[in-house]
């Protein structure tokens, strides 16, 4: 600046400008933060938003962790070894039979360490009286059992006791866990009707998660079934396990050895599988509520754009007073942006939190092992600043834009 006089003199000298104001990190913090602790009840309601979005998806993905890595622990722990042989059906429908033999065959297999088989029970059914129609079957399948089938499939007797020599030649019954609901027994030492006769109830089985059918099952024992129930003999289905690195030889011999005459009419499968495949069900239905999480969050962050507006319209005195004391539109577009980042970041952490006390209460209450979905919390956090930073460009910027004539004119 030029400092005008009559006689300036040698002594007249340039004045220069200051500087423009800057602000440092921790001013660009703090004047963000005003909004927010001005008006606390407007901030935690449009947070709410953001914190159920993120509250959900950690929470889905936290609960779907802690699901996944117990069935990848009940499948370790059940084995991926046995194999199930069960005979096909014509193409009316008919099942084929397997050979009586055909457990001892599958034994001769080299690999294979053990066999059992049950047979379902054509035209029988299990009543908890004689005075039930026959046809209220209930879902419950009458097989008959070998001594060595728990041992095969992996199955737990949950209360009383599992077939022996003597008893698996009497009317005695063992129930599936299912089964035993349905039919209101809770142990042994009851009655149930199989056929024309009392059956007593000796035991019932806990889930077998490689066996469901076993679930549904009334089983009885095989010599008991050929002399009380006609049965014939044929298995219905087989149980195998064998060497863990044998399983896919074994596998493409196990038709041709369960039934040399007709290969073609075996059925082989892989009950582990099954289990694999429930699990790829639930990650999709996972990835569907990460998906409604998502929206609850896009709600939210329009929530926080809408409360950015009108904190805007409602201290158009303090951005004309500001502009008018020399602060650029920089600094007033960064000041509101500041504001909705943090009003959004804060619904994040607080949707985290939220997140990982629900995923955590429900894996105690299930028993199931906590697993932390990291991606989901360090991502459900810088989703909840990218959202604030996109719900915040567009207030942020008209603040910036406002003349501050017009701001002060209009307060």
């Amino acid at each position: 600046m030029v400092i005008l006089g009559r006689d300036p003199g040698p002594r007249s000298t340039l004045v220069p400008l200051p500087d423009t104001a800057r602000l440092g990190p921790v001013d660009v913090v703090r004047v963000g933060l005003l909004g927010v602790r001005g008006r606390p009840m407007r901030a935690i309601l449009s947070g709410l938003g953001i914190a159920i979005g993120i509250a959900a998806m950690v929470a889905v993905l936290g609960i779907g962790a802690a699901s996944q890595a117990r069935l990848m622990d009940q499948i370790r722990s059940l084995g991926t070894n046995m194999l199930s042989v069960g005979p096909g059906e014509t193409m009316f429908g008919t099942r084929l039979q397997l050979p009586e033999e055909a457990v001892d065959m599958v034994r001769r297999i080299g690999p294979v360490t053990s066999a059992s088989a049950t047979a379902h029970l054509e035209g029988r059914s299990v009543r908890r009286t004689d005075r039930i129609d026959p046809r209220e079957t209930k879902g419950i399948t009458v097989a008959a059992a070998r001594e060595d089938l728990l041992g095969t499939i992996g199955g737990r007797v949950g209360k009383g006791q599992w077939f022996n020599a003597a008893t698996s030649r009497y009317p005695t019954v063992v129930l599936g866990a299912r089964a035993a609901e349905l039919l209101g027994v809770d142990g042994p030492n009851r009655q149930v009707w199989i056929g024309d006769r009392w059956f007593t109830v000796i035991g019932v089985l806990k889930p077998v998660p490689l066996a469901p059918e076993v679930d549904r099952s009334a089983l009885v024992g095989w010599q008991a079934a050929k002399d009380l129930l006609g049965f014939d003999g044929h298995p219905t289905r087989i149980y195998e396990r064998s060497d863990e690195n044998a399983v896919a030889d074994v596998r493409n011999v196990l038709a041709a050895t369960a039934n040399p005459a007709d290969p073609g009419a075996v059925k082989v499968s892989r009950p582990s599988d099954a289990l694999e495949a429930q699990l790829a069900a639930k990650n999709t239905f996972t990835g569907l509520f990460v998906g409604l999480g998502a929206v609850a969050l896009l709600v939210g962050g329009v929530g926080v754009a809408n409360t950015m507006v009108i904190s805007v319209l409602e201290r158009r005195q303090e951005i004309g007073l500001r502009r008018a004391l020399g602060a650029g539109r920089g600094q007033i577009r960064l000041q509101f942006l500041t504001e909705a980042v943090t009003l959004s970041g804060l619904g994040g952490v607080a949707g985290v939190l939220l997140g990982l006390i629900v995923t955590s209460g429900y894996a105690h209450a299930k028993g199931w092992p906590l697993v932390l979905p990291w991606p989901a919390i360090l991502g459900g956090v810088a989703a909840s600043v990218a959202i604030g930073a996109l719900a915040g460009l567009y207030p942020a910027g008209r603040a910036a834009r406002l003349p501050p004539t017009e701001a002060l004119n209009g307060a």
